[in-house]
């Protein structure tokens, strides 16, 4: 009987007390495709940080080959052959095809120079195993993304990996693009090389995968052969007994008014979001649902002028309004709560206070100068209305929670003539207690009049605040869905994953 390449028996990993890993077992055998798939905060990117030497088990035992091994750090790993391929490509675009290759592994003569003519044609033997066609002398810069992915996987290679672990290959990719990176990992299987697929695409694991596992709340809870592979079976193991929502429906306390307050005709982003139309009503939260790169946040980001846009209209309260840049989104009404809050959203090394202020600066000014007294009761003022836990308005904002630091994110905004407020992943690695309030947050905002627009990878938060659910699947919109259309998360689900 063949045995399994890698075999994980009982890995349980715990941070800070919270344990994030429950005697997980999980194995891949030579020329299988073993599909891991769960839903956010399941643990698989911590189960495959362990296997690929990133952060070390607690308890359990790693079976390579049939013998007992630990993997030290990532290095360790690679050198047994296990590769990972991360979503965030990790090449150099100055440098050749054949540079990235063999970077950190490079080939060198006797005399300890680099031996570039033998990576070349090594290079050229592993474009050439894999059937792909890219100039080994190309710049990485100059290559499309599905090409880019293509020598990522050429890398790995290089050294000789047999087990590959792939994070969400296809996020960027286009459709012919995933066509081509399919054909690879069949190309890989039969050339005995284990590969893990981790992707929230259905359909793509049902046409690629030999196996799916299904990890939930750190435990596997399933584990599918090819032949039972149907989506609903799959979404229900990720699911568990959650039908319902630990989030309740918020409704509005009024009916959402006619007026349209945003009208968004046939927005052109670039080549892969393009021909975007929706509208939003006054006291209306609309949510925009997709996959990871489905084009979500380049519609928030291009409502907020951080990108251009190649074509389309936006109105206003019917009015066309240009929005060229930031400054112009600001005083067209927008507000953006953005996806990395600490890099895009705060300025870590001032204090609440100062955050709370920075779009209202003209606001709390005294003729030349800041209006200190004015600024102090804003401060603790928004402090209250949002229950922010801090000691003081003065302490760098650096030290709050990431619950409290999003609180600040969306309270500076209330503060000022914001009318539309932009939500992306809003409540990311903030903790359940923290996520209703801002959910409910969003929802007072609303009933005062105002709009908002919602995007989460949680779709029972999008369940619980959402009036209308816009569908995005690869830059386009698909379906819209009125929330009394959507009576459990599997429906949600299913119209994500057509």
């Amino acid at each position: 009987m063949e045995r399994p390449i890698i075999k994980l028996e009982n890995i349980s990993k715990s941070f800070f007390g919270v344990t994030v890993l429950k005697d997980v077992k999980f194995e891949v055998f030579p020329g299988q495709v073993n599909a891991l798939v769960g839903g956010n905060g399941a643990g698989k990117s911590t189960l495959m940080k362990i296997l690929t030497g990133v952060y070390t088990k607690d308890s359990g035992t790693i079976w390579f080959n049939g013998k007992e091994t630990t993997f030290n750090n990532y290095k360790d790993a690679f050198q047994h052959g296990i590769a990972m391929i991360f979503q965030e490509m990790s090449s150099v675009p100055t440098l050749t095809v054949t540079e990235n290759i063999f970077l950190n592994n490079e080939l060198l003569k006797k005399n300890r120079f680099l031996d570039r003519p033998a990576m070349r044609k090594k290079a050229v033997e592993l474009l050439d195993r894999l059937g792909v066609d890219i100039n080994p002398d190309a710049v990485v810069g100059e290559l499309t993304v599905g090409e880019k992915q293509m020598v990522e996987i050429v890398k790995a290679l290089s050294s000789d990996a047999r087990i590959l672990v792939m994070d969400e290959p296809t996020a960027s990719l286009s459709a012919k693009e995933v066509d081509k990176l399919f054909q690879i990992v069949e190309n890989l299987k039969k050339q005995g090389i284990a590969i893990i697929y981790i992707s929230h695409r259905m359909n793509e694991i049902l046409s690629i995968a030999d196996k799916v596992t299904v990890l939930r709340d750190g435990r596997i809870v399933g584990e599918l052969d090819n032949q039972d592979l149907k989506v609903e079976a799959i979404i229900s193991y990720m699911m568990g007994d959650r039908g319902g929502t630990s989030f309740e429906w918020m409704p509005p306390e009024k009916e959402i008014s006619d007026q349209v307050v945003l009208n968004v005709e046939h927005l052109d982003i670039n080549e892969r979001v393009r021909d975007i139309s929706f509208n939003l009503h006054k006291g209306e939260v609309i949510g925009f649902a997709g996959l990871l790169s489905s084009g979500r946040t380049e519609i928030l980001e291009t409502l907020f002028g951080i990108r251009k846009p190649r074509g389309g209209l936006i109105r206003i309260d019917g009015k066309p309004v240009p929005v060229r840049s930031v400054q112009d989104a600001i005083r067209s009404g927008f507000g953006l709560v953005p996806e990395d809050r600490r890099t895009q959203g705060l300025v870590l090394i001032h204090s609440v206070k100062q955050n709370l202020i920075l779009p209202i600066l003209k606001k709390m000014q005294k003729g030349l100068f800041l209006n200190k007294k004015k600024i102090n009761e804003t401060a603790d003022f928004s402090i209250k209305e949002l229950s922010v836990k801090t000691d003081s308005p003065n302490k760098i904002i650096n030290l709050l929670s990431g619950g409290n630091q999003q609180k600040i994110v969306i309270s500076k905004w209330l503060r000022s003539d914001m009318k539309i407020l932009l939500l992306d992943e809003p409540t990311a690695g903030v903790d359940i207690g923290s996520k209703k309030e801002l959910i409910a947050t969003v929802r007072k905002f609303t009933d005062q009049g105002n709009a908002a627009i919602f995007v989460s990878s949680e779709l029972q938060e999008m369940m619980a605040v959402c009036d209308r659910i816009y569908v995005l699947q690869r830059g386009k919109i698909i379906n819209e869905l009125r929330h009394d259309e959507i009576d459990s998360e599997e429906v949600l689900q299913n119209a994500i994953q057509q």
